[in-house]
């Protein structure tokens, strides 16, 4: 018998599950990785993702050369070619491969024609596995992140001393919301220049004119494990101080803040979320630093991100296509095309996702998906082009992100109210209302903000829906008091805007 395992363009670490069952033999097991050119183009993918999944990939067979296992690296069309020539070369009667995180990716592994069997390797990309989310949710009422957060936090003992949490409390949120401030000075970011394996994937795409969207170049993006543990290090020991406070501040020209930027490393496997957690862990202890911003990166690893890929796999499959509100408008060009809006926030944000394949967490929440939601976008429209846009995206990362918490389109599985806002929440948490054409002030009238007649008309529009929901009734006390001929203005100017952008 001979084994031979298949790694995934997101699996790439030496302890991954597939690798770690044969370590024992591996200079008898044959690798194979695949660049798949006709799946690159089953989505309109950002160039800064191909270069960097690719590159990546390439990097990492070169690792597993190093570390003495056979590799075989393939660019093809498609991935059952290749398979099938691999497995006929090296008499392979087994091949293993990790489960995918995405589950349209593991329906493609079974559907393929494959000249031996392949059996799928519990995934370890996670601290929780599938199987253990779902015992925890055995027991629970409700499916809160909150209380998920708290449980990993005991079992993995992070930031725990005597059972108790440090600092005598779970959550520092109340200290994270700061507003920029004049001339806050940022701290640099570590970007990485492209080195020949890198140039040579950028070359290939010029060449080949393969499709994709946003900025090729520069490319900036680290594409190992070094360059992972470089940017944790350096988010340590430059940025973490003041990552809690300004975590939700947005300001015009600033792409990264005190921004971690590991999410694309994590996804990838070049860095491993308990390595993060412990790393930064240990700057509370060994450098002191203020636990509010401690908490929070280690709530977004340990919470959000582990809570986000247990309820993708706890949910049905047909998750992906809920649409509570029932909203049908197609996505505005001007995601794909910033030059095509004026409203500033949206410019900003989209210019830069254009540029870098990147925007953080309150960017793509309360400005992009904010939009589309009160705008009345379909979710699934939205989802893709999250799903394209970004270089951290995966499908397991958007369908929750986008269309359970952004869209609310699962009606309250995964939040508990729409985050929905006017213009006040982006006035308040950015400079961008200072330089736009709109008055984020006015919600009818010339130049009256979208955002605003936009989001009071989406609570008209759904108000029967928004009542069934406890933590909506503050605001929807507000709309009932609304004079009759200023929420008729307003459902003129949402319907006359919808039209507009249609066009």
């Amino acid at each position: 018998m001979t084994i031979g395992i298949w790694i995934l363009g997101n699996q790439l670490w030496l302890q991954q599950a597939a690798l770690a069952t044969c370590k024992q033999q591996k200079e008898q097991t044959p690798i194979i990785l695949i660049e798949s050119h006709f799946y690159s183009q089953q989505r309109l993918y950002h160039y800064q993702k191909l270069v960097l999944v690719w590159s990546a990939m390439r990097h990492f067979a070169e690792e597993l050369q190093a570390n003495q296992w056979p590799v075989t690296y393939e660019i093809a069309d498609d991935f059952e070619t290749p398979l099938n020539h691999w497995i006929k070369s090296n008499k392979i009667t087994e091949v293993r491969v990790m489960t995918p995180t995405d589950r349209p990716f593991s329906l493609l592994i079974k559907n393929l024609q494959l000249a031996c069997p392949i059996t799928f390797v519990p995934n370890n990309h996670f601290l929780w596995s599938s199987q253990e989310f779902k015992e925890w949710t055995n027991s629970r009422k409700r499916l809160l992140m909150e209380d998920f957060y708290r449980e990993g936090r005991k079992r993995f003992n992070i930031l725990m001393k005597d059972k108790k949490p440090v600092g005598g409390q779970w959550n520092f949120d109340k200290y994270n919301r700061k507003p920029p401030k004049q001339k806050l000075k940022t701290p640099p970011v570590l970007w990485f220049e492209p080195d020949q394996i890198t140039q040579t994937v950028i070359d290939e795409i010029k060449q080949k004119k393969l499709p994709g969207h946003g900025s090729l170049e520069p490319f900036r993006w680290g594409v190992t494990r070094g360059n992972g543990l470089a940017v944790l290090d350096h988010f340590i020991n430059h940025c973490l101080d003041n990552f809690g406070p300004y975590q939700d501040a947005m300001i015009t020209g600033e792409k990264t803040l005190w921004h971690s930027l590991i999410s694309p490393y994590l996804n990838l496997g070049l860095l491993t979320p308990i390595e993060v957690i412990k790393a930064v862990e240990k700057a509370y202890h060994d450098k002191s630093l203020p636990l509010n911003s401690i908490e929070g990166l280690i709530r977004q690893v340990l919470g959000w991100r582990e809570y986000m890929h247990g309820i993708y796999h706890y949910q049905d499959d047909d998750y992906a296509q809920n649409n509570w509100f029932y909203h049908t408008e197609p996505l505005p060009q001007f995601y794909w095309d910033s030059s095509k809006t004026n409203m500033n926030c949206l410019s900003q944000v989209l210019q830069q996702v254009e540029e870098t394949g990147y925007g953080h967490h309150i960017q793509r929440l309360m400005v992009l998906s904010n939009f589309a939601l009160i705008f009345g976008v379909n979710p699934s429209e939205i989802e893709n082009w999250f799903h394209c846009a970004f270089i951290d995206a995966y499908d397991w990362v958007m369908v929750t992100n986008v269309i359970g918490m952004g869209q609310f389109a699962d009606g309250g599985i995964l939040a508990s109210k729409p985050y929905a806002s006017s213009a006040n929440y982006i006035n308040k948490m950015s400079d961008y209302c200072s330089n736009c054409v709109y008055n984020h002030r006015k919600r009818t009238g010339e130049n009256a903000c979208p955002f605003n007649f936009l989001y009071w008309n989406f609570l008209f529009r759904h108000q029967q829906q928004l009542k069934s929901l406890g933590r909506m009734n503050l605001v929807l006390s507000h709309l009932s008091r609304m004079e009759e001929q200023e929420l008729n203005e307003i459902q003129n100017l949402a319907e006359e805007w919808r039209k507009k952008v249609r066009s």
